[in-house]
């Protein structure tokens, strides 16, 4: 840090030393540059605020920003639209959107760039509703938007009216024919995959003049997760014919689509070309590759990549846990809960605690996930259960054999049961022929009001009934005694 000491202000002030305050702040002497601005007075010109304000955004200083913007106000200096935008990018750099958007709003005069500006630091921080907002009221002054307005407010039309809003933008684009620009067409690519229009996603795509490894990966990415496994492999394929390299965020969205799959083979050719392109391997594709090998079967590949991960989230040790429980691995999905619970960096979640109870249950740990599972509810864990982790627990003892208490657990639960509780309880008692738990627990629950059951019933214990051996017979008439008087 320089020493105030020694500092010697430059008192040349006519014409103001722009120079010298400029060097300053080129070498982050962001105090001693201040010093220099209140030195010069109303001699202060553009480039002097320009530097200081360009220093304050790079340090995220955001008291000597307002320090800078109250010496423009005390010395009636009147700013260029250029230096109140660069105001609201600190403010919003700052995290106090309040303040720049005050500064918007007193602006005399706005362009597109200003009005941009605020619009994209509400979408980055999930305001859609002020950002369209925003966004309309800059129509209405008659400024007109360009490519990057469009691109960023589309990334707002989300929820149940995103995708109507989001098509009067799309009007609006191809009014003012900037449908096909790059920006714009990947962020309605994306718009129109994210609400599960993947065709219309297609058309934007197929309509584009030029595709990037953008646009390419969002409609790859818009398969992937609507399970349109087979379309996204072959808009991979069409990208690695056209010769277009593909980046980390493409070969994550391609393996989601070959797990879907389960297509090993391609995986594994997948994993070779991300090894040999040189491609940092951070840690989504990591993960990505995890899954990928677990959904083919492969497990020794998805903990060989686990264990060589140098860096591993919640997400890589959950996508672990997952792998060894759906493949009933109950010992090794313990013994790695254990290794995570050693980890400072990383702290279970209510996925690590799902995946671990249903480990427990597909490998007939029965005590070992009670145990875990009061470990939760005594916040030993970090984790209280909610009715998913529950509804694991119903399923560890229907599969336990364990129906009375699974049922007695069933009716002490602080939560309301739902029908897929009930389902697995009933599918219990089919596979146990316990009729007595059958008919009287879920059929007297639901003469109390339980109009969730009506599907179980009518399905589960439809085929409960009808499985049932011979031999149960005197248990359901006595069920049926019971529930006479309920």
């Amino acid at each position: 840090m320089a020493n105030l000491f020694t500092y010697q202000p430059s008192f040349s002030s006519f014409p103001p030393n722009s120079a010298y305050l400029k060097s300053l702040c080129s070498n982050g002497q962001l105090r001693e540059a201040l010093l220099e601005m209140a030195l010069q007075g109303p001699e202060m010109r553009f480039e002097g605020y320009d530097a200081l304000l360009n220093e304050c955004v790079n340090q995220r200083a955001m008291r000597e920003g307002q320090r800078v913007q109250v010496h423009m106000i005390k010395t009636c200096y009147l700013p260029p639209v250029y230096l109140w935008t660069r105001l609201i990018v600190l403010y919003t750099k700052c995290e106090s959107l309040r303040d720049a958007r005050s500064v918007l709003d007193e602006m005399p005069e706005r362009n597109v760039v200003s009005w941009t500006a605020m619009i994209t630091a509400y979408c980055q921080r999930g305001y859609a509703f002020e950002a369209l907002n925003l966004f309309v009221q800059m129509l209405r002054s008659g400024t007109e938007p360009n490519e990057f307005t469009f691109a960023t407010v589309l990334t707002s039309c989300i929820g149940s009216s995103g995708l109507y809003l989001g098509r009067q933008v799309h009007s609006l684009t191809i009014k003012t024919s900037f449908e096909s620009q790059m920006y714009v067409g990947s962020s309605l690519l994306d718009m129109y995959a994210k609400a599960g229009r993947i065709h219309e996603a297609r058309e934007v795509f197929e309509s584009l003049p030029e595709r990037d490894i953008v646009t390419c990966t969002a409609i790859i990415s818009g398969y992937a997760q609507l399970g349109l496994d087979e379309e996204a492999l072959e808009v991979f394929r069409r990208l690695q014919m056209e010769g277009m390299s593909s980046n980390y965020v493409t070969y994550a969205a391609i393996l989601t689509a070959l797990s879907g799959l389960a297509a090993l083979d391609h995986g594994k050719q997948v994993h070779n070309h991300v090894l040999r392109s040189g491609i940092t391997l951070y840690v989504v594709l990591q993960n990505s590759l995890i899954d990928m090998y677990s959904k083919c079967g492969s497990l020794t590949y998805s903990r060989r990549i686990f264990d060589s991960m140098p860096e591993r989230t919640v997400i890589s040790w959950n996508a672990m846990l997952v792998a060894y429980s759906k493949h009933g691995m109950g010992n090794e999905v313990v013994d790695l809960f254990e290794l995570m619970r050693e980890e400072i960096e990383v702290k279970p979640d209510s996925i690590t605690m799902l995946a671990v109870l249903s480990g427990c249950s597909h490998g007939g740990m029965e005590e070992k996930g009670l145990e875990i599972f009061y470990k939760m509810e005594r916040g030993k864990i970090g984790v209280m259960p909610e009715i998913e982790h529950y509804g694991s627990v119903v399923d560890l003892l229907g599969r336990g054999g364990q129906v009375e208490e699974a049922f007695e657990f069933v009716r002490k639960m602080p939560f309301e049961p739902t029908a897929a509780i009930w389902g697995s309880l009933l599918g219990a008692c089919r596979v146990h022929v316990n009729v007595k738990i059958g008919f009287c627990g879920v059929i007297g629950h639901s003469k109390r009001g339980d109009l969730m059951l009506r599907n179980v019933r009518y399905t589960t214990l439809h085929v409960t009934s009808s499985t049932y051996t011979p031999h149960a017979t005197r248990h359901t008439d006595q069920a049926s005694m019971e529930i006479s008087r309920i």
